[in-house]
């Protein structure tokens, strides 16, 4: 598409956008699926308990408090989340050890995939109905904290970025504002690593330990190369990973300028060397032509299809690994392991966000206290969820990993902890991360796909593919 095309179709997507937002109603009823606690309750005073006596005001953790700068006392704590995964297993901790109880709660469940929660929050908070608290995703994070009207600076709950010191610089980045302004904070760091089949990597690799796998696949160059020693050893049998959108969750973290520069999307030669790494792997059949997210995705990891899957910390669990092993006693249950792989990278993570618009100060403040400034609660939380977190607190994480008291079954006794918290102090995001992240990866990885199912005809139609999805889907940056 040449620029005056371009030009037309951004005219076209801001006339379609205009339509679509004048049409949306205020009926919130299907938007909020479900609600964890219904009981009417007339009072946000929690019961007594010497946790909640503790006023949540105190969160700065020094000497002197600091001031909350919001309304208390409404009748419930309002949190919007896609889905239960986290929320469900936050509240049945933090409920009874701050001395609140379930009917102080109202939890709106959306019960979607998280890259749908940002349009069924939009429809929501037209509604003008009660929020105090709300998740939001990386990707879409900066929406919302950029947006006054709909996020309030934490400092309002009393909070300073010295309270949140223990945490992961990249996650504390994805929290700030355009200004520097601290309005989001995540409880989990989601760093990634590579599994892989412990048996087949014997077989195919010689490969007896994750520290020889890691020499193996330590840079993008020697993945490359393993793969096609697996592939000629297996007889073409065996991909060594199963879907280009692992690898590019992976890949997209070497990226060292942001996509959007002055207001216009950046192409540069990051990303012509994934096209040939993306063209070179899916030719050779070094990766399945799977689909994440898909029933034989999952079922790849119980066959002998595939070696290894691209996984975030919460993805140790039923989300990927443990699915793909055929869960607990399963064909393959046992017999994975993990390593670094070629680069640090994360993949998801969610953040808190606080609406201006709270009644309930109080109890947010003392919610985002305990799973992301107190040291001792995390570290609870760490290791009472099932399957483990992945807390966003260097402290904990390495007492954890130095205490050695973390043994994933599924990894052979292996501690996921120990791999994943070296990729997570390596994670630098300082001056990468723009609003239009989320769109302009998505277009960027199907244009690869396109390319490599043969639908454009080489790299430099790839990319030009790719800037016409960035100009139909993210409207107002220059695309040249």
């Amino acid at each position: 598409m040449n620029k005056l095309k371009r030009t037309l179709a951004l005219v076209a997507t801001l006339a379609i956008s205009a339509t679509a937002f004048v049409g949306c109603g205020d009926d919130t009823t299907s938007s909020s699926s479900s609600s964890s606690s219904q009981a009417d309750s007339s009072s946000s005073e929690p019961a007594e308990s010497s946790d909640a006596d503790a006023s949540s005001s105190d969160s700065e953790g020094g000497d002197e408090a600091a001031a909350i700068n919001l309304p208390s006392g409404g009748d419930k704590m309002t949190i919007l989340a896609w889905n239960a995964n986290d929320v469900d297993p936050m509240l049945k901790m933090w409920l009874p050890d701050a001395g609140y109880t379930e009917d102080q709660i109202n939890f709106v469940n959306f019960n979607v995939g998280g890259g749908e929660a940002a349009a069924q929050y939009d429809q929501y908070f037209l509604g003008g109905e009660d929020v105090d608290v709300f998740m939001v995703e990386a990707d879409w994070a900066l929406k919302y904290i950029n947006d006054e009207s709909a996020t309030a600076p934490l400092s309002d709950l009393g909070f300073t970025e010295a309270d949140f010191a223990g945490q992961y610089p990249y996650t504390m980045e994805i929290g700030k504002d355009s200004n520097g302004v601290i309005k989001g904070v995540s409880w989990q760091a989601a760093p990634g690593a590579w599994c892989y089949r412990s048996d087949l990597a014997d077989t195919y690799l010689g490969v007896k330990s994750p520290a020889d796998m890691q020499a193996k696949v330590a840079d993008w160059d020697k993945f490359q190369a393993t793969a096609k020693e697996v592939s000629e050893a297996s007889g073409g049998k065996t991909a060594l990973t199963t879907t280009l959108g692992g690898i590019w969750q992976a890949f997209a973290a070497n990226r060292s300028t942001p996509w959007v520069q002055d207001g216009a999307l950046a192409v540069d030669d990051f990303c012509n060397t994934f096209i040939d790494l993306a063209k070179n792997m899916r030719d050779n059949k070094y990766v399945t032509d799977l689909n994440q997210w898909t029933d034989d995705w999952y079922a790849a990891g119980q066959t002998d299809n595939t070696m290894g899957y691209f996984v975030s910390t919460w993805g140790f669990g039923d989300s990927i690994l443990l699915t793909a092993a055929g869960g607990e006693g399963g064909a393959t249950f046992g017999k994975w392991a993990v390593t670094e792989g070629p680069t640090p990278y994360f993949w998801g993570g969610t953040w808190m966000c606080v609406s201006p618009k709270t009644d309930n100060a109080d109890m947010v403040a003392n919610f985002i206290k305990y799973f992301t400034v107190d040291e001792a609660s995390m570290e609870k939380y760490a290791l009472g969820k099932d399957g483990g977190e992945y807390v966003n607190n260097m402290n904990v994480m390495q007492k954890i990993v130095d205490e050695g008291s973390n043994s994933n079954a599924n990894l052979g006794g292996q501690d996921q902890f120990a791999v994943v918290h070296e990729n997570a102090k390596a994670i630098d995001l300082k001056g990468l991360i723009t609003p239009y992240d989320a769109s302009i990866k998505t277009a960027f990885l199907d244009a690869v796909n396109a390319y490599c199912a043969g639908e454009t005809a080489d790299a430099a139609a790839c990319i030009e593919d790719f800037k016409d999805r960035v100009a139909e889907s993210v409207t107002d940056i220059t695309v040249e």
